[in-house]
Order: C-alpha cells, then sequence, then structure tokens
C-alpha cells in the first residue's frame, strides 16, 4: 500500500474517532499520533497526516456546506460516519489542497478507495457520486491533461463534433386504477429517465426499445414521441462529443424493474405519478416528464 494511502487511511480512522467523540478539540492530533504508531508503524508520513488532519477541521464548516448541497437527499448527521468522513478528507484535498501535489483525480480516487475499504456496500458509490458533482461544478479541472497528440479532440469546434444519437423513454404502467413511472437513480443523487446509445445506422424506435430492455428489463411499446435534447459530453479517449436524446412516451407492464449494472446508476423503480414532485431531478428533466404526464392515454 503506498505511503500516502495509508497516511490517508490512518487520518480517516483518527478522524471517525474524533466524529464520534463529539468532535472535542485535541482528541484528532492525538488520535492520529496513536493510530500511526498502531496502523502505519515505520511510517514516516506523520507530518503530512498532521497537516491533512488539521486542514479537514479548518475547513470543516465550508466543507459540510458543501456536503449538504452535493448530497441534498441525505442530512449531514444521516450520513455514516465513515462516509462522512471520506467526503470531508477528499473534499479538502479536492478543493483546497495543492493541486500540483494532489491532482483532482487523484483526491476523488483515493476518497473512493477509503470509502471501499471502510465504508458499506455502496459507500464507494455514494462518495463517487458526490465528489462527481462537485468535480463537474469545478469545471472538472485535469481533466484536458492529455498529450499533445490528442489534444484537437478536445478543442474540436461544436459544428465539427462527432454525434452520438441516443433513445430514451418516458415509462409508464397501469397498476390498480393508478399510473406508475419507472425511472432510473443516478450516482450523483438524481432521479432521470432511462436511456441507451443506439447502433451506427439504427432505428431510433427500435434503438430505444432494445437499450430500454437492456437498461431496467421493461418490454416498452412506445406510443409517441415527446420531445429531444442535445448537449456536450466529454470522452476520455474520443473527446467532446454532441449527443442527441431522442424521447418517447412508452407503456410497460407493471413488473419489478431490473437494473443493468453500471457505474452511472444505482437503482430503478416505479412511482406513482403523484408522488414525483417530491423526487430530485435534473432541470431539463421535468418538463419532457410532465408533457408526457400530460399525453398518457386515458383507459
Amino acid at each position: 500500500m503506498a505511503n500516502r494511502h495509508l497516511a490517508r487511511s490512518v487520518v480517516l480512522q483518527s478522524l471517525f474517532e474524533w466524529d464520534f467523540r463529539d468532535q472535542k478539540d485535541g482528541i484528532l492530533s492525538d488520535a492520529i499520533v496513536r493510530d500511526a504508531a498502531e496502523f502505519a508503524p515505520g511510517n514516516s508520513d506523520i507530518p503530512f497526516m498532521q497537516e491533512l488532519g488539521k486542514g479537514v477541521l479548518s475547513k470543516r464548516p465550508e466543507i459540510d456546506t458543501i456536503i449538504v448541497k452535493a448530497a441534498p437527499d441525505w442530512p449531514l448527521d444521516k450520513i455514516s460516519i465513515v462516509d462522512r468522513n471520506v467526503l470531508r478528507i477528499g473534499l479538502y484535498e479536492l478543493l483546497f489542497a495543492d493541486r500540483s501535489e494532489v491532482p483532482a483525480k487523484v483526491a476523488i480516487n483515493e476518497a473512493i478507495e477509503l470509502a471501499k475499504s471502510f465504508g458499506g456496500e455502496n459507500s464507494g458509490k455514494f462518495v463517487n457520486g458526490v465528489l462527481g458533482s462537485v468535480y463537474k461544478e469545478l469545471g472538472e479541472p485535469g481533466k484536458d491533461a492529455v498529450s499533445k497528440k490528442k489534444d484537437d479532440k478536445f478543442n474540436i469546434p461544436f459544428e465539427k463534433m462527432p454525434v452520438v444519437k441516443l433513445g430514451g423513454a418516458i415509462v409508464f404502467a397501469r397498476h390498480e386504477g393508478d399510473i406508475y413511472l419507472g425511472l432510473v437513480h443516478d450516482v450523483f443523487g438524481r432521479w432521470t429517465l432511462s436511456k441507451g446509445g443506439l447502433e451506427d445506422g439504427e432505428d431510433v424506435k427500435k434503438g430505444t426499445i432494445r437499450k430500454i430492455k437492456e437498461e431496467i428489463g421493461a418490454d416498452i411499446q412506445i406510443i409517441k414521441e415527446i420531445a429531444s435534447n442535445e448537449y456536450v459530453a466529454t470522452h476520455p479517449e474520443k473527446g467532446k462529443l454532441r449527443k442527441q436524446v431522442t424521447y418517447f412516451l412508452a407503456e410497460a407492464p407493471y413488473e419489478p424493474l431490473a437494473l443493468k449494472e453500471t457505474g452511472g446508476l444505482d437503482k430503478a423503480q416505479w412511482f406513482k405519478v403523484g408522488e414525483i414532485g417530491d423526487l430530485n431531478f435534473y432541470d431539463d428533466m421535468m418538463p419532457i416528464i410532465a408533457k408526457a404526464v400530460k399525453l398518457i392515454p386515458k383507459k
């Protein structure tokens, strides 16, 4: 295990103790010395551990405010002690550390590994989602740190960007007199619509039916086209891409949804139409969903 990763794990264990013992002054510094002796004997990075721990505490009010904003579905005191302090370490290094020593992606990856090692089954995804959301808000610093040979892929004008076509659906089902919508939840804490990329030359309706089946296991029947949108995405190898999405209103049987394992989504679920107003959506999704709901055929 690399020295710095081991050092961060010691700081995490010490922050756990500090947090668990009512955040009393003086606990953290003593805990770092004690935990380093027990879990990292011979590690000479004590100054780094102390500096990291001190830095996290000094910026804790700002960091905790960011956590609340980046994970609105999770009150701070409801986040597990491990996950809460992994986020504090990750956000401190992402926002306040010397980027020449700790690049943004290193800060995020180190935090994710800590979450996987010390947290629960979904801790890695949760930490990835929160830090990824903040990273995007920062403008993704360091994302373009590629070789000069690849620079042209990241600086290409909008009109010359490769176009990727996707199909998505507002999936509804009828059950015991109620209308339900099938939605997917991503690692950034938002509910959204199931969608996926189409194959070259594939009919958009047939491709959408195929992708919805693959992603959430629903056999849909397309009713009508609802909307389309376009956005720019960055692929680490292909560079800037124009993604064009066509959304359809589609009906499916009310059966359990089976989410395909993916790094971007963590659940799929049916909701009664009257429940969706309380969910956390991306801003561009609500108008599409609202339009679709009005067009659901009555029986």
